[in-house]
């Protein structure tokens, strides 16, 4: 304003007393800005790092005893994590906790008449279906109503399966007290009862001798051994000796047989340590993918391979890989010697083999060869000359387009699958895959095509790694994952592209990698061309096993897949079903619905604990650590005949 001069500072100038109060008053402000900024970091990082450090330093192991059935002595499973843990709840800070509709509950055992039962493959409702094409013995589920909510049963005296490669030679009685195939199979060297144990001596009806010179003879006519053969499918398998055997050959076979009159063969599989399921070639497609395996084979399976307009064959090469092989023995191959022992006449054998033959040449496959009782062809790697004979030959009529994987509940069809196109005739359609073991860790043919929709390249690499850092994680909150023997067969009910299975391949166990029909991209196909087997199943359902099937089973994301699907505890119920005695659970799912999970598997009675995400507390996602604690049907109960 007019009049009053306005004071100027200046380095010079010496500030009046408000100048300097004002100017101390910022300072301070600042300072104090500071302080607050420094300390807010300070405890935010330190309260971010202590939680790690209990996840991946402090992070010891829980022992919980339990009866170990083979011996007097208890056996530890080292699972959760230490008193950091012991005490947390996380029932109070979710929002399942005051979920009133979620009841606690508990689950009574069955009765011992359900100890080896199958849902899907009940004898007893299979009789309400048709004989014809063995259509009852497919699956056939129960209605909702049907679903049993009590546990499955051990038989009493149920002891812990020996150790792999043991195994393959030797199990209990008391696990399968099934006594009928050592009297029914006894010239043909299944299986021999012996004490309180079977042995396995690896016969079977066309190799008395053996299955392992059995092999040996295949691998005298194709090559075995350079890693070109990889997965394999076993019709008709009986207890799996071929399928036990190829695994010292880095070959891994799916078996397969139906719940017949051969009782408990598939389970005797399992219980050996030995990739089966229960299964049927009968109206439907098998449970696999197209393209999925490099060597089918059925050894005198009672498959009517040429009949039906040879629809059992068009199966079979819908699954195998272009150029892959299928080997055929027992009737009628070389019936000329066998005829009489088969108590068939020359005629019928004859045509049956001619029968199979004209399939065979239908399907533009090449006879390999066909050498005393083997017999093998061949799937050429692509349908271009196939295409081209088509015109002038009585071949079967290709498919329409449509999706060749597509194989939950599908019919069987009378037409060949078409194969991928190729640009040329030594080009192998769908893509070359690497031999055995570079295919585990290479790009899948149906990845780097972009045949599967929302999978790249750069996303199966990630996913690679992130499974070995999990894989690594698990090794720390339950040890004996890392314990060889300590678990054979393991089952992973969502795989999406196998990191699971393809980080574990190093230990002495195998992998059923499970690719839900309800998920959002069907991987199974690559699955397969990394070298690993799996089949498709609806958690909505039963699977196609036995009782006690699974000594680890790992759930990643299911109960929010299956949500508002199907129930949660039937989901449960179902892995308590096929899960041993003193097996393992690793679940990983958000963690709201893991305390719902935890409240039905304490139901379950068992051990349980719910611990970080590998990326420590910050993340929804948590992981639930089980053990289904040891128990069996009472000793007075009637056992299974």
């Amino acid at each position: 304003m007019a009049g009053q001069s306005t004071p100027y500072y200046t380095p010079t100038t010496k500030p009046n007393a408000t100048t300097n109060s004002a100017h101390l008053l910022r300072k301070n402000n600042v300072l104090l800005a500071c302080l607050v900024f420094f300390l807010c970091s300070f405890f935010y990082l330190f309260g971010s790092w202590q939680p790690r450090v209990a996840t991946t330093s402090t992070v010891t192991s829980l022992h919980t005893s339990t009866v170990n059935c083979a011996s007097t002595q208890s056996t530890s499973f080292n699972s959760t994590i230490d008193d950091t843990y012991k005490d947390l709840d996380f029932s109070a800070h979710h929002s399942a906790a005051a979920d009133d509709s979620f009841t606690v509950k508990t689950y009574p055992p069955c009765s011992v008449k359900y100890s080896e039962y199958t849902p899907c493959t009940d004898q007893k409702r299979s009789l309400k279906f048709p004989r014809d094409r063995l259509i009852y013995r497919e699956r056939h589920c129960p209605e909702k109503n049907e679903l049993l909510k009590c546990r499955i049963p051990a038989p009493f005296g149920y002891k812990n399966p020996f150790k792999w490669p043991t195994s393959r030679d030797l199990a209990w009685y008391a696990n399968v007290p099934h006594k009928d195939l050592t009297v029914e199979k006894a010239v043909q060297n299944w299986i021999r009862f012996e004490g309180d144990r079977f042995r396995f001596p690896g016969g079977g009806t066309m190799f008395p001798n053996g299955a392992d010179a059995y092999i040996d003879d295949i691998g005298k006519l194709i090559n075995l051994k350079d890693g070109s053969i990889r997965t394999a499918i076993d019709t008709g398998c009986g207890v799996a000796s071929w399928g036990a055997y190829l695994l010292s050959r880095n070959i891994i076979a799916m078996s397969f047989a139906p719940r017949d009159t051969h009782e408990a063969q598939v389970q005797f599989a399992l219980e050996r340590g030995v990739p089966a399921l229960i299964g049927v070639i009968a109206s439907k497609r098998l449970p696999y993918p197209s393209r999925a395996f490099d060597m089918a084979h059925c050894s005198r399976c009672l498959i009517p391979w040429g009949q039906y307009d040879g629809v059992y064959l068009i199966e079979v090469d819908r699954v195998l890989r272009p150029g892959g092989y299928w080997i055929l023995s027992g009737p009628p191959i070389n019936w000329e010697n066998h005829w009489k022992g088969w108590e068939r006449t020359k005629d019928d054998l004859n045509e049956e083999q001619t029968q199979i033959e004209r399939v065979a040449k239908s399907l533009c496959w090449k006879k390999v060869v066909q050498k005393g009782d083997l017999s093998i062809w061949q799937k050429p790697i692509n349908h271009l000359n196939c295409k081209s004979n088509r015109k002038i030959s009585q071949n079967t009529p290709l498919c329409p387009i449509q999706n060749p994987d597509s194989a939950w509940y599908r019919d069987i069809e009378t037409c060949l699958t078409r194969l991928p196109e190729v640009s040329s005739s030594d080009e192998v359609a769908g893509g070359a895959i690497a031999k055995w073991p570079e295919r585990l860790h290479m790009v899948p043919p149906r990845v780097s095509s972009g045949s599967i929709e929302g999978v790249s390249p750069d996303i199966f690499q990630e996913d690679v790694l992130l499974w070995k850092k999990r894989i690594a994680y698990y090794k720390t909150v339950n040890n004996q994952l890392g314990q060889p023997g300590r678990y054979r067969n393991l089952l992973d009910m969502n795989a999406f592209l196998g990191g699971f299975a393809a980080s574990l391949v190093d230990n002495p166990l195998w992998v059923m990698n499970i690719v839900p029909v309800e998920a959002k991209a069907d991987t199974l196909g690559a699955i397969y061309e990394r070298g690993l087997i799996g089949t498709y199943q609806s958690w909505c359902e039963a699977m196609s096993t036995y009782p006690r099937t699974y000594d680890l089973i790992h759930a990643d994301s299911i109960f929010t897949l299956y949500k508002d699907r199907c129930e949660m505890e039937d989901i449960m119920l179902e892995m308590d079903r096929i899960l041993r005695p003193e097996g393992s659970v690793i679940i990983r799912d958000d963690v709201d619905l893991l305390v719902k999970v935890k409240r039905i598997a304490d139901g379950l009675n068992w051990e349980s604990q719910i611990v970080d995400h590998e990326d420590g507390p910050l993340e929804r996602e948590k992981l639930l650590f089980a053990v289904k604690l040891y128990w069996t049907a009472p000793a007075d109960s009637d056992q299974p005949t």
